[in-house]
């Protein structure tokens, strides 16, 4: 009895021991677990029910969101919530940076964030495309000069030190071309010889877009908002699979739009609590009021209104504002543009046009009290990089910096008046500007001002200078023609009549391009140096530089016969 009682004993105190242990374990790990704000919660968790729950319909798409399942959240989410802002009564204005195409490096952010803030911006809008830094099977979407993981940290400690809010902006259904364009994912285009847009019926879609925005959102923990694109899904409805879900459906594109924007919504509200979503609106305007309200999005996510023309009416806008206020939104978002919207090709940027289509977003953003049931949360500032990955590259970043300034500062002081006006003078060094010629004098002392100064000459003045010499030099055409050249003969007495303005013409634009390369080269990447010199200045100078070999080759010949 005696050694049943020690027995009993014995393992009384190893059990609680191994209490206490499990306490002891559990106390040390409590808070890294709970630092893990934005990993999701479970790859395969559903938004739409409890985990476990059965659903009550086999396809969930068809299903309106439901209200209670964020609220499934887990310890992960609840930590979030401690950190989530209150941006009620604060009017956003985000600066888009599109990255897609000329990229800068974070040594150059690190000069214009500061500079953003000072205009009167309170935020970023970072759409990353290629250039975040995707890691294993993601890997293969990064570009040649990602950010790496410690760039996209600083940049967030950056813009924090400006008290700029971090919005991250993913597409999620079209304008996926850095996507599409990859062999391995070929199979999830809607159209399979464009590479535009996801087929929303292809399991594998949701599923990529998952780890996608896992990703993104694992390296954005203290994001209050996401962007998910979703605009202009081009050849939507024209793949076979959606061609039979509309023959089944009433051909509703729309509802088929919808059920993939609410898989991506779901799956980040219930995975990032706090979380609120944003997404562009045209696809939204082609849908009624009944089937916006049953997808029962409007209680998670945003319309972001985009309108780039110079003038608009306010009425124009109003008519969607009332729609969706109408299908239950309760925020909107605009969107206006300070670059890239005037041109796929454009190397300048037109300081009126951007400025004009700021005045007609005032005129909407001051009209609001017409509109109670929908509350203005801000505006992106939009500053296309490019059309679409394949499209050339639209002005460069440092060159837009006064229409950015004019822009933001209109926003702030409700118009551009005179004391706008100042304001964008002193900041960035300029003593005057002129927005019907967009152009501004002084020399700038802003993040940038060499490259703009620079391409303001290349401009407007490179393709001029080149054809008035090489054109419109009468010696040159009697001389030293097309024909000339092509077979090596020449007297270099009436060739040296021009020979000494060609060369000084060569000689000038080479080291002026050799300035604007270094200074390219310190913010930008080396792929974008080239792909900006090849597109805008090569077409020409190369032209020249083909003319100074020629007449070389053929002046030191010394009047020799003529090659046949």
């Amino acid at each position: 009895m005696s050694f049943k009682r020690n027995q009993k004993l014995h393992l009384l105190r190893l059990a609680v021991l191994l209490v206490v242990a499990l306490a002891g374990i559990k106390f040390l790990f409590r808070d890294s677990f709970t630092l893990e704000l934005h990993k999701h919660v479970g790859k395969d968790g559903d938004f739409w029910s409890k985990s476990g729950d059965v659903l009550p319909e086999p396809d969930p798409r068809s299903q309106p969101l439901d209200p209670e399942a964020a609220q499934a959240a887990g310890p992960k989410q609840e930590a979030r919530k401690q950190l989530s802002k209150d941006f009620s009564a604060t009017e956003m204005r985000l600066v888009h940076l599109d990255l897609k195409g000329a990229a800068p490096k974070v040594s150059y952010l690190e000069q214009l964030f500061p500079l953003l803030a000072r205009l009167g911006a309170n935020g970023v809008l970072i759409e990353y495309e290629d250039m975040f830094p995707f890691k294993g099977e993601l890997g293969v979407l990064r570009a040649p000069y990602a950010y790496s993981e410690d760039d996209l940290e600083r940049i967030q400690q950056l813009a924090q030190l400006s008290q700029l809010e971090v919005v991250p902006l993913v597409q999620t259904f079209g304008h996926v071309e850095f996507i599409l364009k990859h062999d391995q994912y070929r199979h999830l285009r809607e159209v399979e010889r464009f590479p535009n847009s996801f087929n929303p019926h292809v399991p594998d879609t949701l599923v990529l877009l998952k780890s996608i925005l896992a990703q993104v959102m694992d390296k954005h923990r203290r994001a209050s908002w996401i962007h998910i694109g979703a605009d202009e899904v081009f050849h939507l409805g024209e793949g076979m699979d959606s061609k039979n879900w509309l023959n089944r459906n009433q051909g509703d594109v729309g509802r088929m739009y919808l059920n993939h924007i609410k898989e991506v919504v779901s799956f980040l509200v219930s995975q990032y609590w706090g979380l609120r979503v944003l997404l562009w609106d045209d696809m939204l305007r082609k849908i009624n009021v009944a089937t916006l309200r049953e997808s029962g999005i409007a209680k998670y996510a945003a319309p972001v209104v985009w309108y780039y023309a110079p003038d608009f009416e306010a009425e124009q806008i109003g008519n969607f504002l009332s729609k969706y206020a109408d299908s239950g939104f309760q925020t909107v978002w605009f969107a206006s543009a300070f670059k890239g919207t005037t041109g796929p090709a454009q190397q300048w940027t037109p300081l009126g046009n951007h400025l004009n289509n700021h005045l007609s977003w005032l005129k909407v953003i001051q009209a609001m009290p017409k509109f109670p049931a929908i509350k203005f949360q801000g505006i992106a500032l939009t500053g296309w990089q490019r059309y679409d990955h394949y499209s050339v590259l639209c002005e460069l970043l440092p060159v837009s910096i006064p229409s950015l300034a004019v822009c933001l500062q209109t926003l702030v002081n409700g118009g551009f008046t005179d004391a706008t006006k100042k304001k964008v003078l002193d900041v960035l060094g300029f003593q005057n500007i002129h927005l019907e010629k967009s152009t501004c004098d002084g020399g700038g002392g802003f993040p940038g001002s060499e490259i703009y100064r620079i391409v303001e000459q290349i401009n407007g003045h490179l393709r001029d200078s080149v054809v008035k010499v090489l054109e419109e030099e009468s010696a040159i055409k009697g001389w030293f023609s097309h024909y000339h050249r092509k077979h090596q003969f020449g007297n270099p007495r009436n060739m040296e009549s021009f020979g000494s303005k060609v060369l000084k013409v060569q000689e000038d634009w080479e080291n002026l391009v050799q300035t604007l390369r270094a200074h390219l080269e310190s913010i930008f990447f080396p792929d974008l140096v080239e792909e900006w010199m090849e597109e805008n200045v090569n077409p020409y100078l190369d032209r020249l530089r083909r003319f100074v070999k020629d007449y070389r080759e053929v002046i030191r010949l010394n009047a020799r016969p003529k090659i046949l």
